[in-house]
């Protein structure tokens, strides 16, 4: 049985490639009308090249550590920490060791396939 409104990740879809046209992450990508959820993992020195796109987006560091590009600003993104990407504005990211993050994005485009639904 599925409760409305509570978001698992079951372990499922965890080898997922996310968006391998510009992103080595794997994990499970979920969906709503309007929001996705996914839970990206990156091995160390892999990560997402330069891209942008309509959504908005915020990247939640679980464990490990990302080196993100936004425009032209660079930093680190630690375990409780996140970053946002504006609309259309270029980022990368990068693992500095083994990464788990929390990919939040308004649906406007999306250019690669789900592996479930947000209730």
């Amino acid at each position: 049985m599925t409760t409305v409104g509570l978001v698992s990740f079951d372990g499922k879809d965890e080898e997922n490639l996310v968006a391998g046209h510009y992103s080595r992450g794997r994990g499970p990508v979920l969906r709503s009308d309007q929001m996705e959820l996914t839970k990206i993992t990156f091995d160390a020195g892999e990560g997402a090249d330069m891209h942008q796109h309509p959504e908005e987006q915020i990247l939640y560091v679980l464990a490990g550590v990302l080196e993100v590009t936004v425009g032209d600003e660079t930093y680190e993104v630690h375990p409780g920490q996140a970053s946002f990407h504006p609309s259309n504005v270029w980022h990368r990211a990068v693992a500095r060791e083994r990464t788990t993050a929390l990919s939040f994005k308004n649906l406007v485009a999306p250019n690669y396939e789900k592996t479930g639904e947000l209730h």
